[in-house]
């Protein structure tokens, strides 16, 4: 599924570890060992979230984007 949620990707000292986050679906992140890898986990993530959304007939936010923060 192609969606178009915000995504941002940053690195962790703390974990030694790339941190992705959708602030648009509240608790929706991954990590990874490299970006690659976090935005792979990132996109398997909100399709979880949607999943589950979906299966409790909780809403769905449309993708705002940079829109949200404005």
């Amino acid at each position: 599924m192609n969606y178009r949620y915000e995504i941002i990707i940053h690195w962790s000292d703390e974990d030694n570890i790339f941190v992705a986050e959708v602030p648009e679906l509240p608790g929706c992140m991954a990590h990874g060992k490299d970006y690659d890898d976090a935005l792979h986990n990132i996109k398997e993530a909100i399709s979880l979230w949607i999943d589950t959304a979906k299966k409790y007939g909780d809403p769905i936010p449309k993708p705002k984007g940079r829109l949200m923060y404005a």
